[in-house]
């Protein structure tokens, strides 16, 4: 089999259904993202999980904090349904989570998940005692729940006996190591306690996030040896721009490479201003690029160099990209296969016709001295040269007739 033909080997997990989406049991992965509103604002929150979920998140996560956030889960869960938006919503709950879905019903019936973190339930005796209200509340419910278990909140109580159990031993391992074995110790003990109380393994998923790319890598390859959980891929607290997807990517990649991830989130630090929505194309773009899953149709460029001094193939490169992204909606209702279709825009006759050749569909625009003309390329044959003011329409148009006459239509 050829390196371009080769999928990866998923690993077995026991399949989690959430809402209309399954997490694991050999399904794809999930895309999830969480929003960053005040989920006491029922209408902003609302708003931005449909921004979310128009740009592909399969799961949105809340935050429920408060006494006001959790009486206005239903009403989110309303609006989200007026709006034609079926997005499960994922609760994340911390320290008081137990009271909150014991005092609102309506909040624990309009989620499709709960997450609980095992270092924030509580301290001493209280913490089993929480942890189990709230596992009790996900039976009462059928809800599942993820075991989210992260590294700045990790429970002190365990990490602190396992540190000392490791003092004593005549080669005690390293203080990483031990608290990377904590991550895992608290999650494995805590779904194990989930079983115990009642909740199916189909009902569970687990995370150990952290924020360092090796570390995570670490974590999970050992996570993933030890239990068949579906498990929840992301690095915390990656950070922002550039620096917080090449780190994402880094992590996610090499682990989904190896079959281990269920579902990811791309935790991006938006830009003040900037769109939510980011962190979910970079999850889509980090499971498209590795042939894991398609989207949305990508569109190949070129990085331009001294031969492309005119800046007309870059612009047309993110007015294509942009494009497709925005006929998306409709194209995937109307047309099988279509987010597998792949485009080149191209800055000069060096690479650009044979990339284009390589595409569904590629222009090679001209670069600095050459014939201001673009031929286009359609299944590897050239079909039409561009030239004129409105290279961009024209090349839409040409898109939009091959979508319509390449890709079979689905009956409504």
């Amino acid at each position: 089999m050829s390196i371009e033909n080769q999928t990866v080997t998923r690993r077995r997990s026991v399949g989690v259904r959430v809402g209309s989406v399954t997490i694991g049991g050999g399904y794809p992965v999930v895309v999830q993202s969480m929003t960053n509103t005040d989920t006491a604002d029922a209408e902003s929150t609302a708003r931005q999980v449909q921004q979310l979920y128009s740009a592909g998140s399969e799961l949105v996560r809340i935050t429920v904090n408060t006494e006001k956030a959790a009486r206005e889960v239903a009403a989110i869960r309303e609006k989200l349904d007026a709006m034609g938006c079926p997005v499960p919503l994922v609760g994340d709950f911390h320290y008081n989570g137990h009271k909150l879905l014991s005092r609102y019903p309506d909040c624990a019936r309009a989620l499709a998940k709960y997450r609980i973190n095992p270092g924030n339930v509580g301290i001493g005796e209280k913490r089993d005692t929480q942890f189990a209200t709230m596992i009790e509340k996900a039976i009462e419910y059928d809800k599942p729940v993820r075991i989210g278990v992260n590294w700045g909140s990790l429970d002190q109580d365990l990490l602190t006996t396992m540190m000392d159990e490791n003092a004593k031993l005549a080669e005690p391992k390293e203080t990483e190591a031990v608290m990377r074995e904590a991550l895992i110790v608290s999650a494995l003990n805590s779904a194990s306690r989930a079983e115990e109380l009642g909740l199916g393994r189909d009902h569970i998923v687990l995370s150990c996030k952290v924020s360092g790319v090796q570390k995570l890598i670490a974590v999970y390859r050992d996570l993933a040896r030890r239990c068949d959980y579906a498990l929840h891929l992301g690095l915390t607290e990656a950070g922002m721009g550039s620096k917080g997807i090449v780190a994402s990517t880094a992590a996610m990649g090499i682990l989904l490479q190896e079959g281990i991830g269920d579902t990811i989130r791309v935790s991006l630090t938006p830009e003040p201003g900037g769109d939510r929505s980011r962190e979910v194309i970079v999850a889509q773009e980090i499971l498209q690029t590795m042939g894991i899953r398609s989207f949305t149709p990508l569109v190949t460029a070129c990085p331009g160099c001294g031969r492309t001094t005119s800046t007309v193939f870059q612009e047309l490169a993110n007015e294509i990209q942009s494009y497709v992204r925005k006929q998306m909606p409709a194209w995937k209702n109307q047309y099988e296969g279509v987010e597998d279709m792949t485009l080149a825009v191209m800055g000069c006759v060096v690479n650009g016709p044979g990339e284009s050749k390589h595409a569904d569909i590629g222009i090679s625009l001209p670069g600095t001295g050459e014939t201001p003309s673009a031929p286009v390329f359609i299944d590897g044959e050239k079909v039409t040269v561009l030239t004129g003011k409105d290279i961009a329409g024209q090349f839409k148009a040409i898109v939009d007739d091959y979508v319509a006459s390449k890709y079979e239509k689905i009956a409504s």
